[in-house]
């Protein structure tokens, strides 16, 4: 394997040589030993030139540098250095790159990039522990942590930051190559040595970063954890958009939370032993997806329900109704194709398990509010109505349950063209696939908010594109029965990390994973985490909680 700080480390002396030269500005600074963070504090006020970052920038400043001490109240991650900072803007009146970065006294010589999350917003500290891993903080083990805001301020469900180009661009993909580049120049300066491993973790809008920098920047990464991925942004927030239109334009096709546990419920029933276990989980999806049709009619109004208005709504699915599930369930078909030829958005396991009455699911209010949320108007929804707004349109006021989807007319091009900047479906990855870097996607099967179809299509794509064999030797697809948008009837929780650095550094490439279930009613039940398309079927015997008493299995 080529080892990325091998093949670059004469360049990154240069640019720390430079940027030394630079930003020197003490007899301090002079005896600054590059073993570890010793000085820390001499890097506040330093300045990295323009040149110094792969895409264009006014330079970055490090705004405070603070050696934080083991013993300080909540640190848990031993002595660190910790720098924030800023990434100039070039437009005027865009925001510029808030980043962090964390140089551990005990450093074990690689790097961690920490993923957003919805339209960020937030500077990732890089301090905490990864989602869901049993482990302790990646700082604390030893990696140097970085991460930033993606270039705005807010918070994740805030977009009218896509009325300005450059940070509409900074969110798609920039962000990750310039906060990578400061980081990698300020852990260079610190250590005196470029990281041996550079890798990155996210979940969601972190997701579709881990695969926009194995896209875009193959040769920076040499391995990737990239979790429940936002890919084909344009696909999802477009596809909110038309359930949003079936639940408040049509007539009736409202659904109330106790109709969607309803739906839940029936689908449990069906569904939950097809594996051979009553636990509460369906991991044969494609037994109960062959069940569907069955389901449906168990859950269909008759017309004497229909007729009835205080019976129907809770108890069984009127057509308009049906109507709203069916389009989460087919997803979105278009008659054009945004960038990378992709013209679909696979839909949602709706009845197979995915509960749609969680804080990210479906519509909770009867009427469409004047400004959406996400509890009462639906996560999908109020994300692709601000998408609309802010990035497509820009128009504040649009009323975007009147935007024809099939037929966007002058909307087209803008579509296609955001397409290429967020949506990460670029299926050519043979530059990071040649140098030797590595993947791991976890995503539940019951997800919500990110349809484990569309992540599903897109590993099938790369088979495709690159045979089975060749995809195997980087990456490694596990889907979770039970397990949402980071909620659901089982949490996993797993140290995806320790699996990645032992498939970097000692080509052990991950085969199934074990979790432990950190959801409340449950928690601490253990389940293997099959590689994809194979699932955990019990075995019959033993105890329901162990992952010894399930085995992976292929669907028929």
């Amino acid at each position: 394997m080529i080892r990325r700080g091998k093949r670059s480390i004469g360049s990154l002396k240069a640019i720390a040589i430079a940027t030394l030269t630079l930003i020197a500005s003490g007899p301090a600074f002079a005896k600054h030993t590059p073993s570890l963070p010793l000085h820390c504090t001499d890097l506040a006020g330093a300045l990295l030139p323009p040149a110094s970052i792969g895409l264009p920038t006014n330079g970055a400043l490090v705004q405070s540098a603070a050696m934080i001490s083991a013993t300080a109240t909540g640190n848990l991650n031993g002595d660190f250095c910790r720098l924030t900072g800023v990434i100039r803007a070039q437009s005027a009146g865009t925001p510029d790159i808030r980043f962090e970065v964390n140089l551990p006294s005990r450093w074990n010589g690689r790097a961690l990039q920490f993923g957003g999350g919805g339209y960020s917003g937030v500077v990732v500290t890089g301090t905490g522990p990864m989602p869901f891993s049993p482990d302790r903080a990646p700082l604390a083990r030893g990696y140097a942590t970085f991460g930033d805001d993606s270039g705005h301020n807010g918070t994740s469900s805030e977009a009218n930051f896509g009325l300005l180009e450059e940070a509409v661009t900074n969110f798609g993909y920039a962000h990750l190559k310039k906060a990578h580049d400061v980081a990698l120049t300020l852990i260079t300066l610190g250590y005196g040595r470029p990281p041996e491993h550079m890798y990155f973790a996210g979940g969601s809008t972190g997701g579709r970063e881990g695969y926009t920098v194995i896209q875009r920047y193959p040769d920076d990464y040499d391995g990737v954890i990239a979790n429940s991925p936002a890919l084909n942004f344009s696909g999802v927030r477009l596809t909110g958009v038309v359930v949003g239109q079936h639940e408040y334009r049509r007539p009736g096709g409202y659904l109330s939370p106790e109709l969607l546990e309803h739906v839940y419920e029936r689908v449990m029933q069906v569904c939950d032993t097809l594996d051979g276990a009553a636990d509460g989980l369906i991991s044969d999806v494609e037994a109960c997806r062959a069940k569907e049709p069955e389901i449906i009619d168990s859950l269909r109004c008759s017309s004497q329900d229909q007729t009835d208005r205080q019976h129907a709504p809770d108890d069984c699915l009127t057509p308009p109704q049906l109507a709203t599930l069916e389009s989460l369930r087919d997803g979105l078909r278009l008659p054009y194709a945004l960038a990378w030829n992709a013209d679909t958005y696979r839909g949602y396991n709706v009845f197979q398990g995915t509960r749609f009455t969680s804080m990210l699911g479906l519509a909770h209010s009867p009427q469409r509010l004047t400004q959406p949320r996400f509890v009462t108007n639906g996560y999908l929804y109020a994300q692709g109505d601000a998408y609309l707004k802010y990035f497509i349109t820009h128009d504040s006021t649009f009323d975007s349950t009147t935007f024809d989807v099939m037929h966007p007319g002058r909307y087209r091009e803008r579509l296609f063209t955001l397409s290429t900047t967020i949506g990460a479906m670029n299926p050519d990855v043979s530059r990071y696939m040649a140098r030797g870097g590595k993947l791991i996607t976890l995503q539940g099967l019951a997800d919500e908010v990110i349809s484990p179809n569309q992540t599903i299509a897109y590993y099938q794509g790369l088979v495709g594109r690159y045979g089975e064999e060749r995809v195997d030797s980087f990456m490694r697809l596990y889907m979770v029965p039970g397990y949402q948008h980071g909620n659901g009837v089982f949490i996993p929780s797993v140290d995806l990390l320790g699996a990645l650095d032992d498939w970097v550094t000692h080509d052990s490439a991950p085969e199934t994973l074990f979790a432990t279930d950190i959801a409340q009613a449950t928690n601490g039940r253990t389940r293997p985490l099959c590689r994809y398309p194979a699932f955990p079927r019990y075995l019959g015997n033993g105890n329901l909680n162990r992952a010894t008493s399930f085995t992976c299995v292929m669907p028929q």
